[in-house]
């Protein structure tokens, strides 16, 4: 999708027809159209008189299609199954360098063994109770409470109440290809 397209996606998101526009920027209609059908490229300043007409930030305009907000529904995230205590994962969504994953831990799981991969990680605990380490560093943290660390040091969580832990997972790659 071209700039014309983001233009004319807003301006019908805000009914306003091509003669509406071409009033509020004085334009003209066939430049407009032309505009919008990506037969040509407007100026900076003529683009930014198009967003003032439309009222949306200049940016928005600029979008590329990966850029724009995603939005997964409930039933359709991607799930996946992390070692041998089965660790749900809900792919929650990401943007750029930022992705978000919700883990369910069984009572008594865990990630089995320290690990270490790439990346910046906040996690949540949203239920549960769950036991963390990472080199010397450990904590017994329970819903509510929440923690980060650096992914490259080898790391290891626990579930270690008796119900099943939810955690919120946040994390920060460098290059969009470590994921």
């Amino acid at each position: 999708m071209g700039i014309g397209c983001n233009i004319r996606a807003a301006r019908k998101r805000k009914n306003l027809s091509i003669q509406q526009i071409c009033e509020r920027t004085g334009l003209s209609q066939g430049f407009m159209s032309q505009v919008e059908n990506n037969k040509t490229s407007p100026s900076i300043a003529t683009l930014d008189s198009i967003a003032n007409a439309l009222k949306v930030p200049l940016a928005f305009l600029l979008l590329k299609d990966e850029e724009r907000m995603q939005v997964i529904r409930k039933d359709e995230r991607r799930k996946t199954v992390y070692g041998k205590n089965n660790l749900q994962i809900d792919h929650l969504g990401g943007q750029g360098n930022v992705k978000m994953m919700l883990v369910d831990m069984p009572p008594g799981s865990s990630t089995e063994e320290e690990h270490a991969h790439a990346g910046d990680e906040i996690h949540y605990i949203l239920e549960g109770t769950v036991y963390v380490e990472q080199g010397e560093d450990s904590a017994t943290l329970e819903a509510g409470d929440s923690f980060s660390w650096r992914a490259a040091i080898p790391h290891y969580v626990k579930n270690v109440g008796e119900s099943s832990a939810r955690v919120l997972i946040s994390v920060f790659l460098e290059a969009e290809n470590d994921a």
